[in-house]
Formats: C-alpha cells, structure tokens, sequence
C-alpha cells in the first residue's frame, strides 16, 4: 500500500498532534464561569460521580472519534493506492465456425449454434471467429476475444435459421425478424445464378485462409458444418481446401446432417481426418456436444505476455472507518448531554 499524494500526511498529521496536545492537555481550573463554592459536598454525590464519569467517557470517546475521522480524511486525500501487476497471457488457440447455409443444414446448424454459445463462454483468451458460406464466403465475426459480440451473433444465427425452418410464420414477421431472415443470406448468394450453390471446397479454404498470421505458431481449429453436397462449379474442392488446412496446420472437425449421402459422408470424414481432425453425423448417437469435447482435448498453450503495472486506489477500508467514526459521534453526543 502507498500514497499518490503523501504531501496531504506530511502537512495533516502534525495539525492531528497539535489537535491532540490541545484536547488532552490538562485544563486550566476556573478558566471560565462563576466560582462557587463548597462544591466539594455535590462531587461527593455518588450519583454525581456516576454521571461525570459517563460525562467524561464519552467525551473521550467523541475526541478520539474526531481525531481518528481527521486522520481517515487526510487518508483518503492522500490517496491510498496499491500497485497491481497485470500480464497479458493468453491462451493461443483460433477457433473458427465455418457453417454452409444451405437449408439442407438448417436444422443442424441451429442446434450447433445454441450449443457453441455455452463453449464461448468458458473460453479464456482464446480467439473465436465464424464465417458462412453457401456460393459465397462471408466473415461475420472475424477471430476475437469479445465473447459478448460472438454470443450476439450466434443468437442471430440461431433467429435467422428458426424462421427459415418455418417455426414463425413469414406473414408474422416483425421488421427486426424480417431483418434477421435475411442475415444469414445476404452476401452469400452472390453469382449463384451462373455458378450455383453449396461450393463447400471454396468455404473451407476462404475460411482457412481467414486466419491471420498463419506463420506464427497457434493452435487452429475449424468446425466445419455441411452436408458436402456441392451444387454448382468450385474454384477448389474440398480435398484442396483440406491440403491447404494441413499444410498451415490448421485441424478440421467436420459435422454433417442426418441426411448427408454415405459418398458425401466418406469424403467428408476423409478430409477431416487428413487434417488431424475428426467427423461426426448428427444423429442420436452422436451430439454436438461431443465435437466440443474433442476440440476442448486439442492441446493448446499458454503465450506469456508482457507484465502491465498500474496503481489502483484502494480507499475502502479508510472510508469505511470514516464513516463509522461519523455515525458514532452522532451516537455520542446523544450520550454527553446527560
């Protein structure tokens, strides 16, 4: 513990020993008022001694109180303050969700989002992302720590695949609803008309590539959820994606719906394992829940970071004395006016 400004102890505590010498100094006698005499008789009173004793107890006590509220003060001006040591480390795993968005994976992307809410709040300085795809690749959320914005845009996730699986009504839209529908939509149709949809070797390898610094040393990990089954012309294909994942040392954990097709399927697991990763199909054997265990199990390490010194002011305990010798003067001077 140290002050900020020690100047205020220096200059008050001297004024606080001279406050003490005038109080506790032995009084002058007959200083003031009328002499009267043969008070000797009264002082012997034992009912008389009982009050100057209370009398002179709390007065003591109000004197302390005042002397001790005094100190508290100039405390608090002083500015008590303690210095932290805060350091930066944080744990050096990417995560990324890249989630096709054709209506053949809605279901399972709805459950996959809910349930990727819950792991985004245990995360500790590990970085999140999510990007979607169906033609075309859209970051909604590039990799970041702000856990609070993530979790906002799994919920519009979420809202957007619940009205387009039919659970609201179209007709029964509210213009923020209207909104959300098209959130998961806009700008990943571009050029479908000429090149299709579902190009999923292009939303992986755009979604690989999203990750900054691939030259440095981390631990990367995608969630990857599809039914692989490509509608339209690919620039890459999914085995090519996978190549690129493996050679940045990016680890792939694939999940596919109920419906996806045993060849989809094969490729699908392929590729995942190629990466180092593993496949799962959402069906009653296997949860959502199981993909993150697995991903939680991927070693990831601690990146020491530098160590910030900043002072924090710490006046509670002084402020809580303040006030207590406060009220208790208010308590004590009911008492001296016996």
């Amino acid at each position: 513990m140290e002050l900020v400004y020690p100047i205020v102890m220096i200059i008050g505590l001297p004024i606080i020993l001279v406050l003490l010498f005038i109080n506790f100094k032995k009084p002058v006698l007959y200083s003031d008022g009328k002499k009267i005499a043969n008070t000797k008789y009264a002082q012997e009173i034992p009912y008389y001694k009982e009050i100057m004793k209370k009398y002179k107890f709390f007065s003591f006590l109000i004197k302390l109180l005042i002397i001790i509220a005094i100190f508290m003060a100039l405390l608090l001006f002083a500015r008590p303050s303690k210095v932290d040591y805060e350091s930066s480390a944080k744990y050096n795993r990417d995560i990324f969700l890249c989630m096709d968005i054709s209506t053949s994976v809605n279901e399972l992307n709805e459950k996959l989002v809910e349930e990727l809410k819950e792991t985004v709040k245990k995360l500790k300085g590990e970085r999140f992302g999510i990007l979607i795809f169906n033609t075309s690749p859209v970051l909604l959320v590039p990799l970041t720590d702000d856990y609070e914005y993530i979790i906002d845009t799994l919920d519009n996730l979420k809202r957007g695949l619940e009205i387009d699986n039919g659970e609201t009504s179209i007709v029964d839209l509210d213009d923020d609803d209207y909104y959300i529908r098209h959130y998961i939509y806009e700008g990943t149709l571009v050029d479908n008309e000429t090149r299709g949809g579902s190009l999923i070797g292009d939303g992986l390898a755009s979604c690989v590539f999203k990750f900054p610094n691939l030259e440095e040393e981390r631990s990367r990990i995608i969630i990857f959820s599809t039914d692989n089954d490509v509608q339209g012309e690919e620039i890459v294909s999914l085995k090519e994606a996978a190549e690129f994942a493996k050679e940045n040392n990016i680890t792939v954990f694939g999940i596919g719906p109920d419906i996806i097709t045993d060849d989809n399927r094969e490729e699908f697991e392929e590729v995942a394992e190629y990466t180092g990763g593993s496949y799962f199909t959402n069906d009653s054997k296997t949860t959502v829940s199981e993909i993150i265990n697995n991903i939680e199990k991927k070693e990831k390490s601690l990146l020491k970071g530098k160590k910030e010194i900043r002072k924090v002011d710490k006046p509670q305990i002084p402020f809580i004395i303040l006030t207590i010798s406060i009220c208790g003067l208010f308590v004590l001077n009911k008492k001296v006016k016996l």
